[in-house]
């Protein structure tokens, strides 16, 4: 209901003095005007009516009538608030705030007089502030929405009327994007870019307080900002790498790689590692169609690439692996809404040569044991106590030796058939935990998660990278207790065991054995080479002077022949004087040449056997002849020059002794014999005496 215009109110004061003007009684009475504040108790005080104006005999009679007559009552010339538990004084609920009653005065013989009573319902701060719908607001905004641009608007409202102000929460999640320009506005606006790709969804608080209360009522709103996908992403090749920079994740494509055969043309498309060919929009939201292309290159004529799915054809065979190890392919994708928006990627095609043979393991099953313990790794041992290699062989390669062969545990049949392994199942505990196959075929285990007397049967398999060819081998595992050692193979159980100290003594025994034939060899070699030696020099002497005998180092006639070959013996400590032969010399000597013409006596002296002149010579030997007076040396003798006619006959005087049996002398008995050439062996007497030294 509408407030009463002010002509309204001034003529109905008009018509109330008009009518207090017709008796005494009620012209005491008057238009009331008052206030009271909403939610008041019932009978609070609204007003006061004038007293007296009561005629002996004649009351007054007062009544109140009008629409809002029903919130008040009179009590006596008082005018109280008629309100009750379930209708309450509340300004926001009234059609006007202003309550208007009409006061009816009758008094004997006149007629009744009419008043106003107007009640104003002051307001209270009853109310808070509320946010339009829930407390929960949602807004969509898109990822390309302008910095510093309004995104949406959190309104509030207050039924008092009171006027609000709206701020930002900064303990909320995401209130670093946004923030509010206008406080009494409730206007937000974009503080940073969004990313789709980073941030699906962000979160902030936004708060209305009362501006103009003493209370301060507020009222907060929790607005989800869903960000909309917009178009500012490339294309992507995946499985891509992400890369962090400057606070930015970048996606690096790969590097898809395949393998071709020389010589062959594979059927259908080629397939690459780590997986087809593919792209998809950065955008995810919008998925943009992808276009594939191959960037011209020196053998991309031999491919062709499907533009819609990226599948890669090899169209002609590569003729040589050795010519052509490698093809490198540049791969393009685009979006087919905006061909400016693209990747490239590489592939790179690997030629081998033909693979005849897949990797083998030398067995198919394997025993092996590890201890239990508290270590964390061990590695299993086979019999012996060996350390157990699983190696693939591969006859394609030199040695058996592929590089490319990647070793891994089968989970399929690697189980145990203990008890201790249902444990292990209980406790989330599963192969991969337990065991680890190394690069190189080794197995190691977790020592400090097995018990002892466990069994498991695990599954090597051996894939070659390159063909995707396979192989496998069992590995039956016993777990042995702590500090057991391995057993030894069944197959050597015939056989002693050999002990350190037998080993060694045996060794020290075949040691001796070939240290003493070695020692016999080399002294019957050097003996023969000394007896060789001494029938050279020998054959030597015999030759330079066929008049020296080597028997007992005695000087003989001239007239006498040189002795057989036969004859000839070394002196030796172990032949005796008599009836002692000499032994055979190594070799015969080569025949003598023909005797010389006999040198001239020198002066006579003690021999070099030890037997001075004029003792008796040994049984067999002639008797030396007496002795003769020294010879007068010739001219050509005191010049150091040979005679030219040496004595051939006539009396011969002794013999010189061994001492003087020298060089000069034999040359002089040489007569014409011609000079020794350069190499000849030493002089005799040398010989001689380096024959008796040994």
């Amino acid at each position: 209901m509408a407030a009463p215009s002010c002509p309204a109110l001034l003529a109905t004061c008009l018509a109330l003095l008009l009518a207090t003007a017709q008796g005494d009684g009620c012209s005491s009475f008057g238009n009331v005007f008052t206030e009271i504040a909403e939610n008041s108790a019932h009978g609070s005080l609204v007003a006061r009516l004038p007293a007296g104006g009561d005629t002996p005999g004649a009351p007054l009679q007062l009544c109140l009538i009008g629409h809002d007559a029903a919130w008040f009552y009179l009590d006596g010339r008082s005018l109280r608030l008629n309100v009750s538990n379930g209708r309450a004084l509340d300004r926001e609920e009234l059609e006007s705030p202003v309550l208007m009653v009409a006061l009816t005065c009758a008094e004997d013989g006149f007629s009744p007089v009419e008043y106003r009573i107007i009640v104003q319902v002051l307001n209270e701060n009853d109310n808070r502030p509320h946010f339009q719908g829930t407390s929960d607001l949602t807004h969509n905004v898109s990822e390309l929405a302008a910095v510093h641009s309004v995104v949406f608007s959190a309104q509030a409202e207050d039924a008092d009327g009171d006027t609000l102000m709206y701020v930002i929460d900064t303990a909320s999640p995401d209130a670093r994007f946004f923030r509010i320009d206008l406080p009494n506005s409730g206007k937000v606006v974009l503080a940073r870019a969004l990313d789709f790709e980073s941030r699906q969804q962000l979160e902030v608080v936004v708060t209305a307080v009362e501006m103009n209360t003493r209370e301060r009522f507020n009222a907060s709103a929790r607005v989800r900002v869903q960000v909309l996908d917009g178009d500012d992403q490339y294309p992507q090749f995946l499985p891509c790498a992400p890369r962090t920079h400057r606070g930015l994740t970048l996606c690096t494509s790969p590097v898809y790689t395949a393998n071709v055969t020389e010589g062959q043309l594979q059927r259908g498309p080629l397939s690459f590692s780590p997986g087809d060919v593919y792209a998809e929009d950065g955008d995810r939201g919008l998925r943009a169609a992808i276009t594939y292309s191959l960037l011209a290159g020196q053998e991309s004529s031999r491919f062709h690439i499907d533009n819609m799915t990226g599948a890669i054809t090899l169209l002609r065979a590569v003729e040589s692996s050795r010519r052509t190890p490698a093809i490198s392919l540049s791969i393009m994708a685009s979006q087919v809404n905006d061909v400016t928006k693209f990747a490239v990627a590489q592939a790179v095609v690997r030629v081998l040569a033909p693979n005849r043979h897949p990797p083998r393991f030398p067995r198919a099953s394997f025993r092996a044991f590890v201890p239990a313990g508290a270590r964390e790794a061990a590695l299993l041992l086979t019999y012996g106590g060996r350390v157990l290699a699983l190696r693939a062989r591969d006859p394609d390669f030199p040695q058996g030796v592929n590089p490319q062969v990647r070793y891994s545990l089968s989970s399929s049949t690697n189980h145990s058939h203990s008890q201790q392994q249902d444990q292990h199942r209980e406790q989330g505990q599963d192969h991969s935990q337990l065991f680890q196959v190394m690069p190189n075929g080794l197995v190691v285990a977790r020592a400090d998660l097995l018990q002892p007397a466990q069994h498991y049967r695990l599954q090597v398999l051996a894939r070659d990278e390159e063909s995707g060819e396979t192989s496998s081998t069992t590995v039956e595992l016993e777990v042995l207790w702590p500090g057991q050692a391995a057993p030894r193979d069944p197959s050597d159980a015939g056989a002693a065991p050999l002990h350190g100290g037998a080993l060694g003594g045996a060794l020290s025994a075949l040691l001796l054995v070939a240290a003493a034939v070695l020692f016999l060899l080399l002294r019957a070699m050097k003996r023969r080479q000394r007896q060789h030696g001494a029938a050279e020099r020998a054959a030597l002497a015999i030759e330079k002077h066929p008049n020296v005998s080597l028997r007992w180092f005695q000087p003989v006639p001239a007239g006498k022949s040189s002795p057989t070959p036969p004859s000839l013996y070394y002196p030796n400590e172990g032949f005796s004087e008599e009836g002692s032969d000499p032994p055979p010399p190594p070799q015969p000597p080569p025949p003598p040449p023909p005797a010389p013409q006999p040198p001239p006596a020198p002066k006579p002296q003690a021999n070099s056997v030890g037997h001075p002149v004029g003792s008796p010579p040994p049984e067999g030997s002639p008797p030396p002849p007496p002795p003769s007076a020294p010879r007068a040396p010739s001219p050509g003798e005191a010049s150091g020059e040979a005679p030219d006619t040496p004595p051939l006959g006539g009396a011969r005087g002794p013999l010189p002794a061994l001492e003087e049996v020298s060089e000069e002398s034999l040359e002089e008995g040489g007569g014409t014999d011609p000079p020794d050439p350069p190499g000849v062996p030493p002089p005799l007497l040398q010989l001689l005496e380096d024959s008796i030294e040994c």
